[in-house]
């Protein structure tokens, strides 16, 4: 069986102590039932939670990797797709096609 990764600090040397896990690096003890019942909540800058299909405006200018285009502040994003990875949200910006955004 393997053990999963520290929820706090992501190391992968967990150990088993009874019927907690225990993150060596930051002394996190934690169980495998709290892993189940967590989920990732996500946010937006104003503390509202996020779900699929929302419609979210961007707050700041934001440069694109590899253009010289800007995605101006105010921009409304309809449609979102949360998803899991680096990066939060998944959706298509007007004029810009699909991104994924943090």
């Amino acid at each position: 069986m393997s053990l999963p990764k520290c929820p706090k600090c992501s190391s992968e040397y967990v150990y088993e102590d009874g019927n907690l896990l225990v993150c060596p690096e930051c002394a996190y003890e934690f169980s495998a039932n709290d892993l189940d019942e967590q989920e990732r909540i996500i946010k937006d800058a104003n503390g509202n939670v996020l779900s699929d299909g929302d419609t979210v405006s961007v707050i700041k200018d934001l440069k694109i990797k590899g253009s010289q285009s800007v995605v101006k502040v105010g921009t409304k994003v309809k449609n979102i797709r949360l998803c899991d990875g680096d990066h939060d949200i998944d959706c298509k910006i007007p004029n810009f096609g699909g991104m994924k955004l943090k």
